[in-house]
Formats: C-alpha cells, structure tokens, sequence
C-alpha cells in the first residue's frame, strides 16, 4: 500500500501535460531496476528516484529513442539481462550487463523475443534465450558468462506454424519451453536446479488440445482445454509423473468464460476471469481447496498483471478505456480485496458504463461495453464511434487510452463490440468465428450496429467505425455488405487482403495462421469461403463511407503492398460509382497513411491520434476546438 501511495502521489502532483506510458520495472533482491531517461538504473529505495545507479546508457546501441521492454535480473545479482526496442521496429537486443562497482556490457544478442534467468549446480548464471527471425521463434538458445563464457542453440522447432516461447514458473523452480500454434501447444520442463540436464516432455502436442504449467511443491499445475467441454480448466499432477494420463482435475470454469490470467501463490491459486463481459478473481486456497469468488467494479474492463514476490499479497490494476489504471491488492492473511485510496478519477461520476447484448442472425447474444457522459441528452444525436476487432481468440483491446477519454467527455458514445472469433467468452467464442465461421463475426458486428441504432445510440450518419490489425477484416466486409451503417471508418494496420496474403506462403505469417484463415492454395472450400468475406475481394462500385488508415512502411505482419491494392481499388469502385450516380453526389473521402518504419501499431503515436480524431471530427461535420484543448493535457505535441 505504501508503494500505490507513492504512485498516487506522483500522479497528482505530476501535470497533465506529462502523461506518459511507464516503461517495465522489476524488484528483485533489495533494489528496484528500471529505466530513467536513456539508461537502465537501479536504486535500492524505491521512493527516491534521484539516487540511483546506472548500469547502461541505452545511447551505446545507436538506437533511434530505444526503450526498455522486458527486464530479468540473475538468481544472485550478478548479471542483469533487458530487452532493448523502438517504437518504429519489433525488432529487438537483448544486452547483458555484469554488476559490480564499475557495471559493464557483458554481451548482447539480436532478434530475442523471451529470456530467463536459471542456476547450475555449480553456483553459475544461465540465460536462456529464443531467437525470432521473420516474426518467426524457433530456436532455444543457452549461455554463460564470465571465465566459463558459452552460447549454444539446444532446441529447434521444426514445425514452421508453431511459435516457442519461455517462462520461468512462480517459485523459479522450472523453466518452461513452450510450443505453440493457435490452438496446439506442448511444453517442456528444464530443472532449474540442473538446467545442463535434458529437458522433460510434460505432453506431446496433440491436435487442438492447449495447456499452460505452473509448479508448487513438487505438483504441477496445468491450465488446459483437454476433456469436455473444451474450454479452460485447472489440473494438477505430481512433478515427477507429467503425462496426461496422470493429470486429475482440480478446478472448472463457468460457461462463458474466459481465463485472463493465472498467478501462483504458496498457499494460493489466483484466477483472473472475464465471465458475462465483467471480471472476477477467484483465489483457490491450495490447502483446503476453498474458492473464493470476487466480483470486481462494473467499471473495469481489463486486468493490468503486477510481477510481484511477496507471497503474502496479490497486487494487480483495473483499467477501462476511459479510466487511467487503478491499483487493488488481495491480503490472503484477511481474506479481504483492497483498493487503492485517495483521490478518485472525476470520470467515475461524468460518464456511463452500460453493458449490453445485440442478438445475431442465428440467434447467439453479443455482448456490448458501452460508455458515454452520464449528463448527456439526446443520445441518438451524439457521434457513436464503435470498436471490433474478433480474431485469434483476442479480446478487443480495452486498457485506457487519453484520446478516448477525451472523446466521451467531448460528448462521444463509445461501444465495444465482442464479437465471435475474439476470446471474450471462452476458447469456443473464438472457434465459433474462425475458418469457416468467420461470417458469424460479420453478423455479429451488423447486429451490434443495428442495436445501437434501434436503442437510440446514435444514427448512421454520426457513426464511425474503427479497428486495427485483423479486425480490418470485418470492418472492410461490413463496408462492402452494409456500408449505410456508417459515415466514417479509421484503419490502422489493417488485414483487408485475406486471400492473397494467406496463398503466399514466403511471408512470415502465412503458415502460422492457417489454424485462424484456412488454408486457400491446397483447400478449396477454405478459398471460396475467403472469397465470400474478403475485404478487397468484394469491393464493387457502390456508396462507401469515408475511410482512413494508417499503415507502416516496412509493417512484416500487415504487408503494405495489400494495403495499398486495396486503397486503389476502392478508389477504383467510388470513381465508377460516381460517374453512375451523376451530378451532385458527395464522394467518400479515402486517405492512406503511410508512417515509416517496421512496428505493426504504434499505439502512443500522437501524430496518428491526431491525424485519426481530425478525420472523425470532419466526416462527421464536427466542431473540433475543444477536443484538441483537452488532448493537449494528456498528449505531448
């Protein structure tokens, strides 16, 4: 509690104009590493942030505003390992700095994606590394420093469609490697008291069958979809006997649930849950197997996980898009959630949380998160701007962003709409929208749509649309199907050519989502069903609304050459259509974007922001003064 004191005391005496996004900070032993400005520090009080220690200027690596993405420190302190990037690049160095009283660069690596830090027998450090080319993690790498100095690659992925990543369990004594595609994966246990030693085979992967590992006191546990019905649940077995035929059940999941995360505690187990479009924690006590459930404020829409040690605490945030993230911490001593105190967010008492359900075409109920000033009037004369995204099993990105806030308090209705194909209600939610269900998420958005219209959320004419990456997909087949829902839509990143992309198979992605899109060049039920929904496939000169997106020049999960195949055609489609239309029509506007740079989305980009709220404010016939008034106390221009 005295370090969210501290927090909220930061916050308050910081000015507005100074927002920003805090970057990763790890406690371990008696000091806190962190970055300030350019360099990685640490400090061994955690409240006086000018007596700190620096340990490595970022500046060394000739990187364009390098930030520090993921930090692991040695068992003993010896070595601190992070993960250096840009905003402009998912490219990655992973540096190694040795501490001491002069700390230095031990060694860095290029491309690593995940890193951990294990023990010998002989007292000695071990990283353990995955190395990503072309978006692609295959290969496990181990090394040493110091006079024993040492790299080696041990394992390599054959199966091009899978992704291997690493984690380290909870009490350190395992490391795990897991193998995984969208909906397959298979672990493999490394002794973190022996970490020289083969690694262990938990479960061979088998087809459609997921699961994740923790361990306490010699027990595994495994949360998994195997066994009816297929959607997450808790195991557990003994260390010593991992296979599948010894796992025995220790804990299920309501309906419509989805498992957020999963954190593990000595005598604890705590579940992070998203069930009806509200969130829980559930925290089983591993003694007596008790659960207590915790239904959590119906304002908050996203968990924020803390990396935290102390076994006697379970600190997390809650976040919504409209409100910055507030802290809250279960004491398993008092059996009691307690939250953060102090000055309450004015927005609590300004604006409206509604949580709502559209029916679809086959009669499945589609949950709605609404938000909008609790003082407006009217409300079908307010600009609606609407969000999707339904794939891969992802929920719709809900954490808090200024611009958003500062759109509701502009006057704005913001809906959320979780449709199948996203995760939002469980691992079936997400079955129920892929390969040859992606229509159903189609459906589901045009059902949303329309009940906010019918309820009284807004009209068509002040209705925006708006999604990033593969939620592309269903906002451009909503445009080519139902483009009279909408007057203006806002792009970034997105998927909008399904069918070529998913036949070229040298692209980075191609093989790995086969499991989400089909497969067009060897199925041909898979291409057709493409054809039937693919955004630039079925473009056609009729009415489209306004549209921009915004694209990255060197983007390796979107291409930009689809991206720009499907600007020129629709610009194609508008022409003919207004030659056919005749005098008088008022053509859509379509603005392509082009940022430099390889990320896929910038997410902090106050020139994208700026660019996107400008658009929504002039399609919409809006008056814009106010808005750019407000950003300016949470953006830096």
């Amino acid at each position: 509690m005295d370090a969210f004191e501290k927090v909220r005391t930061k916050l308050e005496t910081q000015p507005q104009e100074e927002y920003e996004i805090i970057n990763a900070e790890v406690k371990h032993g008696g000091f806190v590493y962190y970055q300030e400005g350019c360099c990685l520090v640490r400090s061994k009080d955690e409240e006086d942030n000018d007596n700190y220690e620096v340990l490595f200027n970022l500046e060394e690596l000739k990187l364009d505003q390098p930030f520090i993405d993921c930090i692991r420190v040695a068992p003993d302190e010896k070595y601190v390992a992070a993960k250096i990037r840009t905003e402009d690049s998912e490219a990655s160095t992973c540096i190694v700095v040795k501490l001491s009283d002069q700390p230095v660069m031990e060694a860095s690596f290029p491309n690593v994606s995940s890193f951990e830090w294990v023990k010998d027998e002989e007292e000695e450090d071990v990283l353990f590394y995955t190395f990503q080319r072309n978006l692609r993690c295959h290969d496990v790498y181990r090394a040493t420093f110091g006079d024993n100095k040492r790299n080696e690659r041990f394992y390599t992925e054959k199966d091009p469609s899978y992704f291997v990543f690493l984690y380290l369990t909870k009490d350190s004594r395992f490391l795990t490697i897991n193998i995984m595609n969208k909906t397959t994966s298979e672990v493999w246990l490394i002794d973190g008291l022996s970490p020289w030693d083969p690694p262990v085979l938990i479960q061979k992967r088998i087809h459609g069958v997921l699961y994740y590992v923790e361990h306490r006191d010699d027990e595994l546990y495994i949360l998994t979809n195997v066994g009816e019905p297929t959607e997450f649940k808790l195991m557990r077995t003994a260390a010593d006997t991992p296979a599948i035929m010894n796992w025995d059940l220790f804990f299920t999941m309501k309906r419509n649930t989805k498992v957020v995360d999963l954190d593990m505690f000595k005598d604890h187990c705590v579940l992070f849950l998203k069930h009806s479009n509200l969130l829980y924690v559930n925290v089983i006590g591993l003694a007596d197997d008790s659960v207590r459930s915790l239904k959590l404020p119906p304002w908050a829409c996203g968990f924020i996980m803390d990396t935290n040690s102390d076994p006697k605490n379970c600190p997390f945030q809650l976040c919504s898009p409209i409100r910055p993230p507030k802290y809250y911490t279960y004491k398993f001593a008092e059996g009691k959630l307690f939250e953060e105190t102090g000055h309450e967010d004015p927005i609590t008492k300004t604006s409206r949380v509604l949580r709502l359900e559209a029916k679809s075409k086959d009669g499945k109920s589609v949950p709605m998160t609404i938000f909008h000033k609790t003082d407006s009037e009217d409300l079908q004369k307010k600009p609606l701007l609407v969000h999707v995204y339904g794939a891969y099993g992802m929920d719709l990105k809900m954490n808090f962003r200024p611009e958003r806030r500062v759109l509701v308090d502009d006057g704005w209705i913001l809906a959320y709409c979780h449709v199948r194909g996203g995760g939002e209600l469980g691992l079936q939610w997400h079955a129920d929208g892929r390969l040859t269900k992606k229509l159903n998420g189609l459906a589901d958005l045009e059902a949303c749509i329309k009940t906010l219209h019918g309820q009284g959320f807004s009209q068509p004419s002040l209705t925006a649309l708006t999604a990033f990456s593969a939620g592309g997909v269903l906002v451009g087949a909503l445009c080519n199907s139902n483009p009279e829902l909408l007057r203006a839509v806002t792009l970034e990143a997105p998927f909008l050519d399904v069918l070529n992309t998913m036949m070229d198979t040298t692209l980075p992605l191609t093989l790995e989502e086969l499991e989400e899109w089909g497969n067009p060049s060897s199925d041909e039920k898979h291409k057709n069903y493409i054809k039937r929904y693919c955004p630039y496939q079925n473009i056609k000169p009729q009415h489209y609304p306004s549209i921009h997106i915004t694209a990255y020049e060197n983007d390796e999960r979107v291409p930009l050459k689809g991206i720009v195949s499907y600007t020129d055609k629709l610009k194609e489609a508008i022409m003919e259509h207004a030659k056919d239309t005749g005098e008088g029509y008022q053509a859509p506007n379509v603005v392509l974007d082009i940022q430099p740079g390889g990320n896929h989305v910038i997410e902090d980009s106050h020139k994208k922001i700026t660019a996107q709220i400008k658009f929504l404010y002039e399609e919409l016939g809006l008056d814009s003064t106010s808005v750019f008034e407000n950003l300016k106390k949470y953006l830096k221009f």
